[in-house]
């Protein structure tokens, strides 16, 4: 059981979290709020699993912690799509809907047991596609798709559906879009 002093300072902590979080248009690493706030990463970790039982929307990324804005003053045009590829194929997908003015919001796969699974993504240009591959390679993970055998979905967001048009008949040509 905690003591009061040791709730105060959680409630601070987290309140902090929250507002860096707000503040920042960049994800932010769990490493990086520990440092800050001179707390382990497990306890970032908790700290975020309240934050969210709160109802404040974060989600966590390969890159870090990201408040999750609902910009209402510009609709954005959405699509889930259907894609399969093998894994070496997967940076070449990314760059093919980036580089349209695409951004990727999740990885949706379909697992016997658990159901739907879905990662959150949130890749936006060439940098974050890079930052996601660079983040996979050194933590030795694999992709959702390789449950099912490179077939995933996809929620992309663009400014006009033309780009989400245009980014889905570049995938088909590649031969990654199934319809």
């Amino acid at each position: 059981m905690q003591d009061d002093g040791a709730k105060v300072l959680g409630e601070r902590r987290r309140s902090l979290i929250l507002e860096w979080l707000q503040d920042s248009g960049e994800p932010i690493t769990g490493k990086s709020l520990a440092e800050k706030t001179k707390v382990s990463r497990q306890v970032i970790v908790q700290d975020i699993s309240l934050l969210k039982a709160k109802g404040e929307p974060i989600i966590a990324t390969s890159r870090g912690y990201v408040y999750f804005k609902e910009n209402n003053s510009t609709q954005k045009e959405s699509r889930i799509i259907v894609v399969s590829h093998n894994s070496e194929e997967t940076a070449d997908e990314l760059y093919t809907l980036v580089d349209h003015g695409v951004s990727v919001k999740n990885v949706m796969v379909e697992h016997p047991i658990y159901g739907d699974l879905t990662g959150s993504l949130m890749l936006k240009n060439r940098r974050d596609v890079d930052a996601f591959l660079e983040e996979l390679e050194n933590k030795k993970a694999s992709l959702l798709s390789k449950l099912t055998e490179g077939v995933h979905l996809h929620t992309i967001e663009a400014d006009t559906v033309k780009q989400l048009d245009e980014a889905c008949e570049a995938l088909r040509g590649k031969g990654y879009l199934l319809e």
